[in-house]
């Protein structure tokens, strides 16, 4: 049976789109906005909110939203999410987590690849008429450490296997005998030990008050000679003028970094830097992971507002038909 169509809003923001949208727009009022504190209106009486990474879903904007049920997440990461908040409020949050990892892989695996290569450089020449076969680096042989084993990083892991690498990480909330980690042949080791192992080095992880800054100037003195650093998870997690710094000294030897801890970025320390290969966080955004997002999010906007359960619900709630305390911890 399809949805009742429902007076109440359904806002989608931020560029978050896909078929599974569209299907949803033919049974609700689904409103596209850039940001949702722009229509206070429309908020004030929307169902269900969708983001991406910009907007800051708080306390101040759930209560500005008194009939919002669900809020959905588009993409990895939940810290512009006030989870406290939304539990508080009853209101159910949904993130498809994982649904990009592949994408996230894949774009890890590139930035590194164009680093030990050095594409950047090549391009530029060749583009100048210039025709130097200067030798690069092959990432066969290597080891490859993992800042984190989450969905991303156990997705890189598997892209890797063909590739000759050894494979490490380090992610305190990952057991050393998870069997999905035994099969990937990933060896947990401790930070100090991925630091000093890993020819690559690349990061997936959050922003959190232990996560902040935790690439600084003395993690990055300990980085093997030769070694670079790819980051995909949060910019914050990296102290930017303290890899500058470092990457003037040649420690590491480069840096790829899709995400930065201002975004977009101003002036900063690593302008200027032909060590470092930039991408505006885009490693999880492909027509393909977005499509996949769009799914499980449009299905679980249209169950919660059926009275149904969402099932990737994250926080609390997996239902909230009026914004009742429903816990998901029962599903």
């Amino acid at each position: 049976m399809p949805d009742k169509p429902t007076a109440e809003p359904v806002l989608v923001t931020e560029g978050v789109w896909g078929e599974a949208f569209e299907e949803l727009a033919a049974r609700h009022d689904v409103r596209r906005l850039a940001d949702p504190r722009s229509d206070l209106d429309a908020l004030s009486r929307a169902s269900a909110l969708v983001v991406r990474n910009r907007t800051r879903v708080d306390a101040e904007l759930l209560a500005a939203a008194p009939r919002l049920r669900i809020v959905g997440r588009a993409g990895v990461g939940l810290d512009n999410i006030d989870l406290r908040a939304a539990d508080e409020a009853g209101v159910v949050v949904s993130a498809a987590l994982g649904a990009n990892a592949v994408s996230v892989a894949e774009h890890t695996v590139l930035l590194a690849l164009a680093l030990l290569r050095d594409l950047r450089t090549h391009d530029r020449a060749v583009r100048r008429g210039q025709w130097r076969r200067t030798p690069g680096r092959e990432l066969s042989g290597r080891t490859w450490g993992l800042l984190g084993a989450g969905a991303t990083g156990r997705a890189v892991a598997r892209l890797l296997a063909g590739f000759g690498v050894t494979m490490i990480a380090h992610d305190p909330f990952v057991a050393r005998d998870d069997e999905l980690i035994r099969t990937l042949r990933i060896e947990m080791v401790s930070l100090d030990d991925l630091i000093a192992r890993s020819d690559v080095l690349s990061v997936h992880l959050p922003a959190t008050d232990e996560t902040r800054g935790l690439i600084d100037a003395d993690l990055l003195a300990r980085i093997p000679p030769g070694a670079i650093l790819i980051n995909v998870g949060r910019g914050e997690v990296v102290d930017e003028s303290a890899l500058a710094e470092a990457l003037r000294d040649g420690r590491p030897a480069g840096a790829g970094l899709d995400v930065r801890a201002e975004e977009p970025p101003g002036p900063g320390p690593l302008d200027g830097l032909d060590q470092v290969l930039f991408t505006p966080h885009v490693a999880g955004i492909t027509g393909e992971s977005q499509q996949r997002i769009a799914a499980v999010l449009a299905a679980d906007v249209a169950a919660v507002l059926r009275g149904d359960r969402a099932s990737a619900a994250v926080g609390r709630h997996a239902t909230a038909p009026h914004r009742t305390e429903v816990s998901h911890e029962d599903r």
